[in-house]
């Protein structure tokens, strides 16, 4: 599957906007990101192994927070998968 790359975080994959890696979950997903590029692991989870709170994930066009199994739904080859940090700001 692929999984988009946000440009604040690209400096941590290699410079790559996507990375093909081959799973059958968003967590296996994940996983092999993490271990094609490791400096991504500091800023996608915590020391706890939990995906950040600030961190979004959208399989498809679908938010991962609201689908049923979360990080263990079942993924394809022709899947994508966005990664979106939070920004938060205001008056």
């Amino acid at each position: 599957m692929t999984i988009f790359i946000p440009t604040p975080l690209r400096s941590y994959a290699g410079g790559q906007s996507t990375v093909e890696v081959t799973a059958a979950t968003i967590a296996e997903a994940l996983e092999g990101l993490t271990q094609a590029h490791p400096p991504l692991q500091k800023h996608l989870f915590t020391a706890e192994g939990k995906l950040r709170a600030f961190v979004n994930l959208y399989l498809n066009d679908e938010d991962v927070r609201y689908l049923p199994a979360k990080e263990a739904t079942a993924v394809s080859a022709s899947d994508t998968l966005s990664i979106i940090p939070s920004i938060a700001g205001g008056c």
